[in-house]
């Protein structure tokens, strides 16, 4: 079952079209990167999701239902630009905020608490906004977002503004809010921090989606045949009228498959055992995201 759909989704403004004809699915419980361009309709369609704006035309469906008002109460979002009140005190804040989710008084100061504690931040119920820094600011931020248990969280770069030690904090209780099936949209221009953490994704440029699927099928589908070898001794004389040799060392190659050449990597590899070869590792090259998604913006930016 799909926690999101998206079917044929519009949105204009002016004379430029935001969102064009986007669709696609994110099951539930998944998580889900959804990457582009700056510019290229992410924000627009965030704010369709979350009812800030309406579609133009198409639909929204949040647990197989149209889209309706009653739907932000179980979406947490947590946009690029953080939007804070930085003259408040941080308790009143966040109760404030937690109200805006449904949650009552009592419920909200139980829920904060919680968080308060597990952040290990009890002391800065009564410290003005403008008094943290901005990572402490985004720990704040973060707790508005999920202090409601939402079932769909959105998050547009959660982890700008964070140290090390702060944004591995901040992926683990991702990670064990998604264990609990909350699922979960990634926004990042970082596509290291997509591969390590989405499954799936949908990538748009100039409005439109022009790639979506599991993480580990794209990467096969963009994959080019291509392989690093670590050996002892020598390889043979002939290996290269079948492979295109892209770098060679004392102890290691790169190579492509050819057309041509050898039907598979098995076969490869077998013809490197029977001559002999000392093989110490094996391994296929796959592209990275960031390639992927640099290509793909490319081709579809100049068609």
């Amino acid at each position: 079952m799909n926690i999101l759909q998206i079917d044929k989704v519009t949105k204009t403004y002016g004379a430029h079209r935001a969102v064009d004809t986007v669709s696609f699915s994110m099951p539930k419980g998944s998580i889900f990167g959804l990457l582009g361009p700056n510019g290229a309709g992410k924000t627009s369609l965030i704010r369709i999701i979350t009812t800030i704006t309406g579609a133009d035309s198409g639909q929204v469906y949040f647990n197989g239902e149209p889209l309706n008002r009653s739907h932000p109460s179980q979406i947490g979002y947590m946009p690029e630009e953080r939007g804070l009140y930085k003259k408040m005190k941080v308790g009143e804040l966040l109760l404030y905020l937690a109200q805006l989710k449904d949650l009552s008084k009592a419920e909200a100061r139980q829920k904060i608490g919680y968080w308060f504690e597990k952040f290990e931040i009890e002391d800065w119920w009564n410290k003005k906004v403008e008094e943290l820094s901005k990572g402490m600011q985004q720990k704040i931020q973060f707790i508005a977002t999920v202090v409601h248990e939402p079932e769909l969280l959105i998050l547009d770069e959660p982890f700008s503004g964070l140290d090390p030690l702060n944004t591995n904090l901040i992926k683990a209780e991702i990670a064990e809010m998604n264990r609990k099936g909350t699922g979960i949209i990634f926004s990042t221009h970082r596509m290291e921090q997509v591969e390590e953490i989405c499954e799936y994704i949908v990538l748009i440029n100039q409005g439109s989606n022009v790639l979506e699927g599991k993480v580990k099928a794209i990467k096969d589908q963009f994959k080019e045949n291509l392989f690093r070898v670590d050996f002892k001794g020598q390889l043979p004389s002939g290996l290269g009228d079948s492979v295109r040799i892209l770098e060679a060392l004392e102890d290691s190659v790169t190579l492509q498959l050819l057309d041509d050449g050898f039907a598979d990597a098995n076969a490869l590899l077998r013809y490197l055992i029977e001559a002999n070869v000392q093989i110490q590792a094996f391994n296929e090259i796959l592209p990275s995201l960031n390639e992927i998604f640099i290509k793909q913006v490319e081709t579809t930016t100049h068609e």
